[in-house]
């Protein structure tokens, strides 16, 4: 019987996890980490920060996504190699944010509740770019042929 070594040991996968890990161990990625985090919580404390606390679809949908933002970024710095994806999470939760006071159940779209909403969202949605561009863009690897050192 063949046995076949586990995935945990591939090459490709421990290169990939260091390459993660070097992207939040730089004083950007902690900076941004640290800025979604606060985003997040303002998000979702917001209604009551801005006084918009009255339109309660409007509070309960600030709540739960600055919650569910602070926790899709907030994981970065412990486990990013698991959680790098939901920085795209992150960027759907900023859109959101922005369309929101619009789209929730009645009439909520004050001057406060939207000018609130817009920056939030966009600072959100800017952060969540960063994070995606953090480990995307900046440590691409080159491959090389096995075919090259045979041509040499």
């Amino acid at each position: 019987m063949t046995t076949h070594p586990s995935i945990e040991q591939h090459p490709d996968l421990a290169e990939m996890r260091s390459r993660f890990e070097r992207a939040t161990s730089t004083p950007r990625g902690q900076a941004i980490e640290t800025m979604a985090l606060l985003t997040g919580l303002y998000l979702a404390a917001s209604p009551w920060i801005a006084g918009f606390n009255g339109f309660t679809t409007l509070a309960v949908c600030n709540l739960i996504t600055g919650v569910a933002y602070a926790l899709c970024l907030g994981g970065f710095g412990s486990a990013y190699e698991r959680t790098h994806a939901m920085a795209w999470c992150a960027i759907v939760i900023g859109a959101w944010t922005i369309i929101s006071p619009w789209v929730v159940a009645g009439d909520v779209a004050t001057t406060r509740s939207v000018v609130n909403n817009i920056i939030v969202g966009v600072v959100a949605l800017l952060l969540g770019l960063a994070m995606a561009a953090t480990s995307d863009g900046r440590t691409t690897r080159t491959r090389r042929s096995p075919n090259a050192d045979a041509m040499r």
